[in-house]
């Protein structure tokens, strides 16, 4: 077999990988990046966080245009094409993927289509080639986790990756699991014609976030039609003619698609990380030190092949941070302050402490709240549902969580990250002054309720 030789090999394309092989070029590598997709972006840009997106945009401005006479504007009768909505989401897809491949060439990045195996720490497999590396970054991401006895056939039984392709709207579909990914899905069906049936196993929907946003959200998800069975769990599905019986022990719930939304499990099949000594913990995922190195010095991991959230946000700090510690310079993720966002309508959005893990730790806090119905933009634009809920030290006002149910909740959380990050006080963001009329004036005065002093309530 042929050998050639790299300063560090990128398994995996995903977010945290290419990011990784891009920062990797820029400090002066010689970088390959292998996937076994023949596109790059992994899981996020081809079968998760921005073909969703796309379809909810699309979802939410089909439910917006029915209702446009409340601007002043009328139309004529509004009507769904599935068929150019998903052309779109492949159209987006298609430019975001493509710009990687641009991106790849610009900074010489070797870039590979196939299978890797790790031979050794300096040695890597590749569609039977001997590729010699100083070292090996893994990032190869996660796959959907399942549920014993149930077997998923991306048609009547889909992952996310079939809820994205469905070539029809389904009169009903039974969502398992209450998490991010099932109540985005979940949410653009309803909004193109199905009645969704959201069944979770605990008794709350986004159980790690703070409780009372996820009541408010479950509240305002189920006044735009969503039906939640909560504390319930599938025992078995089993089809009877078209539809899917599915056994949830206390019912019986018909469905035409069930979608298994059950959380994702690290994908390390095919490294053979068994083989060179690399250790995983009792959940699949691989043991990293603080510079994430594996148990096999030289081999590295990212993303969410490591324990955290998976988040592909959290696997590009990661991918950067790694390899800018092998160039020997002071790469570091805060992970104290890495925000987590729902992209439902109304967006939830949360960075740092719930006011549960508070009052777990005994810390004394304080909090300051502000609605959304009370911010000028908000009234402007026609979305007042929701509040910002910031949590602070009650002794230093050192900001400790913030939490958000509102309009672009996504984009307004980086505010608080990046206030957090710099150890901000509740009066520091009370005192910054902020455009108006602005969404984000809605921060201002929550933090400025910390202290007893909003304006506009």
């Amino acid at each position: 077999m042929a050998e050639q030789t790299v300063d560090l090999i990128v398994i995996g394309a995903g977010p945290g990988g290419y990011v990784a092989a891009i920062r990797a070029a820029q400090l002066g590598m010689n970088v390959l990046c292998v996937d076994k997709r023949t596109t790059l972006g992994g899981t996020c840009l081809n079968i998760g966080c921005i073909p969703s997106k796309a379809l909810l945009e699309s979802s939410h401005k089909f439910v917006d245009a029915a209702h446009l006479e409340d601007f002043g504007i009328n139309v004529s009768k509004v009507s769904l094409d599935l068929e150019k909505m998903m052309q779109r989401k492949t159209k987006v897809v298609e430019q975001l993927t493509h710009g990687i491949d641009f991106l790849f060439k610009k900074n010489k990045i070797t870039r590979l289509t196939g299978e890797a195996r790790i031979i050794s720490a300096s040695e890597v497999s590749i569609n039977n080639e001997v590729w010699k590396t100083n070292r090996i970054l893994i990032a190869t991401g996660s796959d959907s986790a399942s549920l014993p006895n149930i077997t998923i056939d991306e048609k009547k039984i889909v992952s996310s990756t079939g809820a994205l392709s469905l070539t029809k709207v389904p009169e009903k579909l039974l969502v398992v699991g209450g998490g991010y990914i099932g109540l985005e899905m979940g949410s653009v069906w309803q909004r193109l014609g199905s009645q969704v049936t959201v069944v979770e196993f605990m008794d709350r929907i986004v159980p790690l976030m703070d409780i009372e946003v996820g009541t408010a959200l479950q509240k305002t998800l189920t006044k735009q039609g969503l039906i939640f069975k909560l504390s319930s769990k599938v025992k078995a599905i089993t089809e009877k003619k078209d539809k899917l019986l599915v056994d949830i022990e206390k019912e019986v719930l018909e469905a035409d698609v069930v979608l298994v939304s059950t959380g994702r499990k690290p994908n390390t099949q095919g490294l053979e990380l068994d083989k060179i000594g690399v250790a995983l913990d009792e959940r699949g995922f691989v043991k990293v030190n603080d510079h994430y190195e594996t148990s096999v010095p030289g081999i590295y991991a990212i993303g969410d092949v490591i324990p955290g959230p998976m988040l592909a946000h959290k696997a590009e700090e990661e991918g950067v941070a790694a390899v800018e510690i092998m160039a020997g310079l002071a790469g570091h993720v805060n992970y104290e302050v890495i925000p987590a966002v729902v992209y439902t309508n109304p967006e939830v959005a949360s960075v740092g402490k719930t006011e549960e893990e508070l009052k777990a730790e005994n810390r004394a806090y304080k909090v300051g709240k502000f609605p959304f119905l009370a911010n000028a933009r908000a009234k402007a634009v026609g979305e007042t549902e929701g509040f910002v809920k910031i949590l602070a030290d009650a002794k230093t006002d050192l900001v400790l969580g913030v939490h958000i149910i509102g309009p672009d909740a996504g984009t307004l959380i980086a505010e608080a990250a990046l206030a957090m990050e710099f150890s901000a006080s509740s009066e520091d963001i009370a005192r910054t002054c902020h455009a108006h009329p602005t969404l984000n004036e809605a921060v201002k005065e929550a933090a400025m309720a910390v202290e007893g002093r909003a304006i506009h309530i």
